[in-house]
């Protein structure tokens, strides 16, 4: 389920932590970003299942309303069409989603305020007036609701967001990465998914020992850290013009992970590492990183290749 950019961050994260702390435990340091990584898995769950939270909240509110004093016909005659959202249902009534909230421990019995906030929140929003309004009902037209509330709801949740803080410092630096989860899983979903359909798993492969993503996370991250030295020297005699104490870390620490990628991963086109590095640089560095790594990684593609030191599996892959 996740994106190798998601990995990418993660061990940039996990890298700039070794940089800038006292550190010097690689195997210590390596748990520490595999609990991060699955932290995002518990994360997701927790989010799918506040949504969840929040359809059961409507429930309520809509029986309250119907016993007011003087109940309007709004009250009497609620729009269901929300709380019968067959995504919601979809995710409420599969078993291996209620395994892994019983695993992870999701309770929200003591968040009711923090719940009808949202709640109250949702209903303002004129995308969610759009789709009570319209009377298709169809799976398309209620993924595209939640797609939207992922969109538009939880990034600007600050109780949510405070509540996570709360739980765990991973929910808090997985926050925004969780919400891209979120809109694959919505994206992706289909009429087959039933009660007995598993829920995607963290990686490509369920098997640890056995799985590109992870032996992807390790190699970064590792090879990075024990051949720093090898790595330093190299960006030393391409940017020559640079003080390069004065380098951004987030920038050099960047062009050590995509030499290592370019070097050691052998499954990864040339092209999307160099992508790749550079989408990062827009939102962990400086405003001229983009054009600083773009040149340097530019200039060690065309040495790699005519030293021989790129070796890609797979047609199409070096150039």
């Amino acid at each position: 389920m996740l994106y190798r950019r998601h990995l990418r961050i993660k061990v940039l994260q996990a890298l700039y932590a070794w940089y800038t702390t006292d550190s010097d435990n690689l195997t210590q340091g390596e748990k520490q970003l595999f609990l991060s990584i699955n932290k995002l898995y518990e994360l997701f769950i927790f989010q799918l299942s506040y949504l969840v939270e929040i359809k059961r909240f409507a429930i309520e509110r809509i029986e309250e309303n119907k016993h007011k004093f003087y109940p309007t016909d709004d009250d009497l005659n609620p729009s269901m069409k929300f709380v019968e959202n067959k995504v919601n249902r979809m995710i409420e009534d599969n078993r291996d989603f209620q395994r892994k909230e019983q695993a992870f421990k999701v309770r929200w019995g003591e968040e009711k305020e923090m719940v009808r906030k949202s709640y109250k929140h949702l209903i303002k929003f004129d995308f969610f007036k759009t789709y009570l309004s319209n009377n298709k009902s169809s799976l398309d037209e209620d993924k595209k609701l939640y797609l939207k509330i992922v969109d538009k709801l939880l990034p600007n949740d600050d109780l949510l967001k405070s509540y996570y803080e709360e739980k765990s410092v991973y929910f808090v630096d997985g926050y925004d990465l969780v919400l891209i989860l979120l809109i694959k899983f919505f994206d992706t979903l289909t009429e087959d998914f039933n009660p007995d359909s598993p829920m995607p798993g963290l990686y490509k492969s369920a098997d640890q020992l056995k799985n590109e993503d992870v032996d992807f996370v390790k190699t970064l991250y590792k090879k990075v850290i024990l051949n720093d030295k090898e790595l330093t020297s190299i960006l030393e005699s391409k940017t020559s013009t640079w003080d390069y104490d004065r380098i951004p870390i987030m920038d050099i620490i960047l062009l050590k992970m995509a030499i290592i990628e370019l070097k050691e991963i052998e499954t990864v086109p040339v092209k999307v590492t160099l992508n790749e590095y550079i989408e990062m640089t827009k939102y962990f560095s400086t405003e001229k990183s983009k054009t600083f790594v773009n040149g340097v990684l530019d200039r060690l593609i065309r040495e790699f290749k005519d030293e021989g030191k790129i070796r890609k599996i797979g047609r199409g892959l070096i150039e």
